[in-house]
């Protein structure tokens, strides 16, 4: 796999799964080192996926006039604050915090917390637009023919932006989650 970047990856490099070969995702919740840190990282991915599906679901219904284009404005207010806000934050911690303590348990997959953090750089870069992208919308909500070309270019945004986005989530969880499993989590959280 010679391209690894965050739009063209398909998965991780073999070479950085050997954990997962280990610790296999179907058996991670059966093991005892499933604890609260394990959950919570999962969750929080869990929430960043939800918080997409709810403005696929919101936009997907204004497009299907559904909902009222000031009901819209508002969850796609709420639900993309949320979900960029959150996401910096989870972001940060992990580089400036987890992925240095996590990249020394084992060498094999350091280069791993290094494409991650690639990712982490590229995905700023789509969150400004899909920022820019939000408000524009918003901000076209008493317009009606117009908030809904800008919906429609929203949407396809918004689905690159999933896309791209659970492929990071999944390599994540497939390179971090057997780490704490197979180190444990103590001097992590």
């Amino acid at each position: 796999m010679s391209n690894l970047a965050l739009e063209q990856r398909k998965k991780l490099p073999d070479a950085l799964r050997v954990l997962l070969e280990e610790y296999p995702r179907d058996g991670w919740e059966l093991d005892p080192g499933f604890d609260g840190l394990v959950k919570f990282w999962l969750d929080r991915h869990l929430m960043f996926r939800r918080l997409m599906g709810e403005m696929g679901s919101a936009t997907e219904a204004l497009l299907d006039k559904k909902i009222a284009p000031e009901r819209y404005a508002g969850l796609l207010s709420k639900y993309g604050g949320m979900f960029v806000n959150g996401l910096h934050e989870h972001h940060t911690i992990e580089d400036t915090y987890y992925f240095p303590k996590l990249a020394t348990k084992d060498r094999r997959i350091q280069r791993g917390f290094d494409i991650l953090d690639k990712d982490h750089h590229a995905l700023d870069s789509f969150l400004s637009d899909f920022v820019g992208g939000a408000n524009g919308v918003i901000h076209s909500s008493d317009n009606a023919a117009k908030l809904h070309e800008g919906a429609g270019k929203f949407q396809k945004e918004l689905r690159k932006l999933e896309r791209l986005l659970d492929r990071h989530l999944v390599d994540e969880e497939e390179l971090v989650v057997p780490v704490i499993l197979r180190f444990g989590s103590s001097g992590l959280g």
